[in-house]
């Protein structure tokens, strides 16, 4: 049924955000609805092996992936990060009260039949190719896909 579809845009490579996305994609997914998340811009990271090696990347984008290595365990809080320590703090955190850290909660969202969408324009910007992303990943597709799905939801979110 469309009322049963949720969609998220994950924008942000930031920690906080990228767990508040996949608490979101995880606790829909369990209520039985269809799940799909649309990685874009800095939200790749998230998505990302996290790897920085050149390839047959420009400087411009290889120098961008140097600065912005990815990859979930590399994420860092979008406030409050204090070099590091903030990241750290909040690890640990999650840890002590049993919150699944954000690579738990991607292969949750996986098991649970959430779709993972990396953004194909997003891509070409920033030189990265489909094998610069984790399994997880199902589709390479750009924003007519991510419309066509959020006009069949009811809920829809960019994070």
């Amino acid at each position: 049924m469309p009322d049963d579809n949720v969609t998220i845009v994950v924008f942000s490579g930031e920690l906080d955000k990228a767990l508040a996305a996949f608490n979101i994609a995880n606790t829909a997914a369990a209520m039985g609805m269809n799940v799909s998340m649309f990685f874009t811009f800095w939200g790749l990271g998230v998505i990302k092996k996290g790897g920085i090696e050149r390839g047959g990347k420009s400087f411009m984008q290889w120098m961008m992936g140097l600065m912005d290595r990815g990859g979930a365990s590399h994420l860092k809080l979008s406030k409050m990060n204090m070099m590091g320590a903030g990241t750290r703090t909040m690890k640990s955190l999650m840890k002590k009260y049993r919150m699944p850290s954000l690579e738990e909660q991607i292969k949750l969202a996986k098991d649970q039949g959430v779709h993972f969408i990396a953004c194909t324009t997003s891509m070409a910007l920033m030189g990265l190719e489909e094998g610069d992303f984790i399994d997880e990943v199902d589709e390479l597709a750009g924003a007519a896909t991510y419309l066509g799905l959020a006009s069949e939801g009811k809920v829809n979110l960019f994070i």
